[in-house]
């Protein structure tokens, strides 16, 4: 046997730790020898403790005994009463065996009692059976009358009937049955059919009877809602389902509703879907709505119950509507009025106060939680449809009004004038007016499409400004075969560089951004192209008229004094005074060309009709009848408003120095000068003017020229050539006296 401390550790454990707690203690309390004295003292009060401690748990044992006493007894009494019900259970089971066929004779009577319980049931009814088809005369009668409400209670006494009997027959599994009960029921169908006829033609003149006979249409809503009552009970039993149920008439009901909405507005027959036809028609749908959705809020919502939403069903029913109508509209081929009138209806009128935003309709009517009229795709598809319409009709109005300018052209009068004297036509003012018009007239719809039309009006620009070139050109043309025709032809290019001007300085008004002025590179480019023309155009007039004089230079007789360049001069200032008629932007340009074109003339004569100086005496008068000249040139072109700063002449003065140079042995010099100020002059161009000295060895040539080989010579950016265009007559020498180029 084990002993009790090995049965018991926790008590084992426990009393070490008591031990060593009580060691610990004395040890504090006894640590000096006078404590000693209270020895006596502690041990009565430790033993008063436990005597205490020991009385208390005696007494809890106590109680605990006396609890499992009472416990054991309670469990000895329901021992005894679970066998005295045993023994009872035993008698009763035996006794009910013993009554088991009388049981038998029970089951039959219970049989018997049902029997008659249905016949009393079938007794009951078989006078409600029998006056049916007098029930469906009078309710035929009633339905005549239009007595809806009463000719609906008696179909649904006759219906219950009717469900009855076959409930009862489909609990009893008498299907064959059931075919005899529907036959006898038949004529219950045809008065549902004439009934629910009658309830969906009130429904679809719903509209009009909550006007003038509401008591039709609530009558109607109240029969609809029995039947769905009737139609909830019987899904919610889910036992017997009656042939016809569910018949779901409120669906039926939001349907017809529908149905009569589109049918009435949206099936119509094709309408004129250009102009003022489709204006009529927009206007027609938008008074239409807005009335019927008057009617549906003011009236119709307080004839139905508030669950049946028909305000949204219907604002959700003619929004639907008008989508699909607006895509069958789109189907046609609008031109870009119709376009225009329907982008402006269904993005703009249609959420305006005039429609959908009216203040009798708000705010109970809210489009703006449904999708939109037209999708973003639509709208996109629709205005670039438009923006085709109207770039066709731009193009045939530019044309035209080309058209009107060319024949201008020819006219025997001048070109009209502005207030302050210079040439214009009507053609800048009708061309922005018509390309702002179409662009304003977009704004009035999206931001997109104002966009859409501002781009193409620039493309339209540019391909107007290429074919009025090409107008210019033909006119040029045909001038050049006879210089009378036109008979005002400079008054004509200054009002075409007026014109261009005007158009330029318009450009950038037509972007519908105030904040963005930028006149498109490519627009930019076609209107430099149209100015170049016409400037390049008057250039050849002037060219025409002073080459006979050119040809005269140089000579002896030019040499000797002449009136050669005072007759350029006035050549010259008959066309300044020509080109005053030309805004100040484009007259500084025609003057700086002209003196350009004077400037290259005149170098051009020299170069390429080169007069060799015999003497010294020679030179010197050449260099006094060019400085002469060029010094007359510039005062005219000074006077003329041109800045010395800006004229080509100086090259003039500048090869006059060449020439006038005293010794030849410094012309490298001074040759290095001039290609760096003209960078553009060539080793023929130096060769040839050193053959104008007549005083030039080979040696001093060829030292020349190898300074310019050393030195090549790159055009700055900006720097306006003069003598690249002007080609001299190459000469024939019969070997290379260096190793650059030969001259």
């Amino acid at each position: 046997a084990s002993s009790p401390d090995e049965e018991w550790p926790e008590a084992e454990k426990a009393e070490k730790l008591a031990r060593g707690a009580a060691l610990k203690w004395a040890s504090g309390v006894f640590y000096r020898p006078e404590k000693l004295e209270g020895l006596g003292h502690y041990r009565r009060r430790e033993t008063q403790r436990n005597n205490s401690i020991q009385s208390r748990l005696k007494s809890t044992v106590q109680s605990y005994l006396e609890g499992v006493s009472a416990g054991l007894e309670q469990l000895r009494s329901a021992a005894q009463d679970v066998q005295s019900v045993c023994q009872d259970l035993g008698a009763a089971r035996w006794a009910l065996l013993d009554s088991a066929d009388h049981f038998q004779g029970l089951q039959q009577m219970r049989e018997l009692m049902e029997e008659h319980v249905q016949l009393a049931s079938v007794v009951q009814v078989l006078p409600q059976i029998f006056s049916v088809h007098e029930v469906f005369s009078h309710v035929l009668q009633l339905l005549h009358g239009q007595h809806l409400l009463e000719a609906h209670v008696e179909l649904m006494m006759v219906e219950q009937l009717r469900d009855d009997i076959l409930s009862q027959l489909h609990l009893r599994g008498l299907s064959s049955a059931q075919a005899t009960v529907l036959s006898y029921f038949s004529g219950l169908q045809d008065l549902n059919e004439s009934l629910a006829k009658q309830l969906w033609d009130i429904v679809g003149s719903s509209l009009r009877l909550v006007r003038e006979d509401p008591v039709l249409f609530v009558t109607a809503v109240r029969i609809i809602e029995r039947e769905e009552k009737i139609d909830d009970t019987l899904l919610l039993e889910a036992t017997f389902l009656p042939p016809g149920r569910p018949k779901g008439w409120r669906q039926k009901f939001y349907q017809v509703l529908q149905d009569t909405i589109t049918g009435a507005r949206f099936h119509a027959p094709r309408m004129d879907a250009e102009g003022p036809g489709l204006a009529k028609h927009l206007a027609a749908l938008q008074m239409d709505i807005v009335s019927e959705l008057r009617v549906v809020k003011d009236l119709m919502v307080q004839c139905v119950p508030a669950h049946y939403n028909i305000l949204s069903v219907c604002t959700a029913t003619y929004h639907q509507a008008l989508t699909s109508h607006i895509q069958e509209i789109l189907r046609e081929d609008l031109d870009k009025q119709g376009l225009f009138l329907l982008l402006e209806w269904a993005l703009r009128v249609y959420h305006s106060p005039e429609m959908m935003g009216h203040p009798d309709l708000l705010p109970e009517v809210d489009v703006s939680a449904l999708d939109p009229l037209m999708s973003s795709e639509l709208v996109d598809q629709t205005e670039r449809r438009y923006v085709m319409k109207v770039k066709a009709s731009v193009f045939e109005w530019m044309q035209r009004t080309l058209d009107v300018e060319f024949k201008e052209w020819f006219k025997e009068e001048e070109p009209e004038t502005d207030h302050q004297g210079f040439f214009q036509s009507a053609l800048p003012a009708i061309v922005m007016q018509m390309l702002n018009e179409n662009i304003q007239v977009a704004s009035l719809i999206t931001d997109s499409l104002q966009q859409k039309i501002y781009n193409m009006a620039l493309e339209e620009l540019e391909a107007f400004l290429g074919r009025l070139r090409e107008a210019l050109v033909q006119c040029g043309k045909e001038h050049q075969q006879d210089r009378a025709v036109p008979k005002y032809y400079i008054s004509h290019l200054l009002a075409v560089l007026n014109n261009n001007l005007a158009l330029s300085n318009s450009v950038s008004s037509l972007h519908p951004d105030t904040a963005c002025r930028e006149v498109p590179a490519s627009l930019q480019a076609a209107l430099d192209r149209m100015q170049k023309k016409a400037t390049q155009l008057l250039l050849e007039e002037l060219l025409l008229d002073l080459q006979p004089l050119c040809l005269q230079l140089p000579s002896r007789k030019w040499l000797s004094g002449s009136q050669l360049v005072g007759s350029m001069c006035e050549v010259i200032d008959k066309y300044a005074k020509e080109f005053s008629r030309v805004r100040k932007p484009v007259f500084t340009l025609l003057l700086a060309e002209s003196e350009l074109l004077v400037a290259n003339q005149y170098l051009r004569a020299l170069l390429q009709r080169k007069m060799v100086c015999k003497s010294r005496e020679e030179r010197g008068q050449l260099c006094h009848r060019l400085l002469q000249d060029a010094t007359q040139f510039r005062e005219l072109f000074c006077s003329l408003g041109l800045d010395q700063s800006q004229q080509s002449l100086e090259a003039v003065f500048a090869l006059r120095e060449l020439i006038c140079l005293k010794d030849p042995a410094l012309l490298s010099l001074e040759v290095l000068g001039f290609i760096t100020k003209y960078p553009d002059v060539s080793d023929e161009h130096i060769s040839t003017l050193l053959d104008i000295r007549g005083d030039v060895s080979k040696e001093v040539r060829h030292v020349v020229l190898e300074m310019m080989a050393q030195h090549p010579q790159v055009l700055p950016e900006g720097y306006r050539p003069i003598f690249s265009t002007i080609l001299v007559p190459v000469q024939e020498l019969p070997f290379c006296l260096r190793k650059g180029k030969c001259a």
